[in-house]
């Protein structure tokens, strides 16, 4: 097996060490690899380079960003991609190893991995394979990041837009050519974490949150949260599922989304689609349990 290793030392929990450890962790499982540092602006060129010299695998250590890029620029039918955790949310790498460090997860792909195609969704041709949100909840990732970056009144002015925008915005949308209909707020969730779904399901689960004010908005978060002891949150009244294929979304406004953790802003309308192989992983045998679904 021919491995290539991408480490940003910039991001999140990789630090200047990352190298050096994942040559280590390499050398204990007898593997032949080279492991790669990019400097600042050379993150996505790296990996370009990495991919397309087809090795059997390649391991991401770096953030949510970086880990959907890899796996989009793999497809179905470039190099198996094995995210590693080296963001703030990991939702990819928490979803397929578990709550782990990424040596710990390097390890246990390293020893025991498999092959498995992971199926995934897009809006506006943007790729998500764990869970997508569209509409004013997503505007929060923004006071998310700026409080990351120490911005502090950035960060509360922009929690003040949010709040504002999630109970006085709504999308409208068709799915799989249903009627129209508008909610609050759209969740799509790929079947790697869905607890609705399983690895075998062609479509996302779609959660329409029709919350209308903040009552509404504060009961369907506690319930989330405490879920294993209240019963699951999608028995709230302000919520509705199904399992799509397709769909249209559409605003009067640019749509604030977040995808895999990473804050966007889409056009006022917007296409969905389901995609059944997405790119393959190198992923433990056994999906972690509740792990994905906690990422989400």
């Amino acid at each position: 097996m021919r491995v290539e290793v991408v480490t940003n030392i910039a991001s999140g929990s990789v630090g200047p060490e990352a190298p050096a450890e994942a040559e280590a962790i390499l050398a204990e499982h007898g593997v032949t690899g080279r492991v790669h540092a990019p400097g600042a602006g050379e993150l996505m060129a790296c990996l370009r380079a990495v991919v397309d010299s087809a090795p059997d695998v390649v391991f991401i250590v770096a953030g949510d960003g970086t880990a959907r890029a890899a796996a989009e620029m793999a497809g179905p039918d470039g190099p198996m991609i094995a995210p590693l955790a080296g963001g703030t949310m990991n939702m990819l790498p928490h979803a397929l190893y578990g709550v782990k460090t990424w040596q710990e997860a390097m390890h246990d792909a390293l020893s025991g991995g498999v092959e498995r195609p992971v199926s995934g969704g897009e809006v506006d041709g943007k790729p998500f394979y764990v869970a997508a949100i569209l509409g004013g909840p997503a505007l929060f990732t923004y006071a998310r990041e700026a409080a990351r970056a120490h911005q502090f009144e950035r960060a509360w002015n922009r929690a003040k837009l949010a709040l504002r925008r999630v109970f006085n915005s709504q999308l409208r949308f068709v799915l799989n050519d249903e009627p129209p209909e508008k909610a609050a707020a759209l969740t799509l969730m790929c079947p790697l974490v869905s607890r609705a779904m399983d690895d075998n399901d062609r479509a996302l689960e779609a959660v329409c949150l029709n919350y209308r004010n903040a009552a509404d908005g504060f009961r369907l978060g506690l319930r989330a949260v405490v879920s294993q002891f209240v019963g699951d949150w999608r028995n709230d009244p302000t919520v509705s599922i199904r399992r799509i294929r397709k769909g249209h979304v559409w605003s009067r406004h640019n749509i604030p989304a977040v995808l895999d953790g990473e804050p966007f802003s889409l056009p006022h309308a917007c296409d969905i689609r389901f995609r059944p192989v997405a790119f393959r992983a190198l992923a433990l045998a056994q999906t972690p349990g509740g792990a994905g679904a906690a990422a989400a």
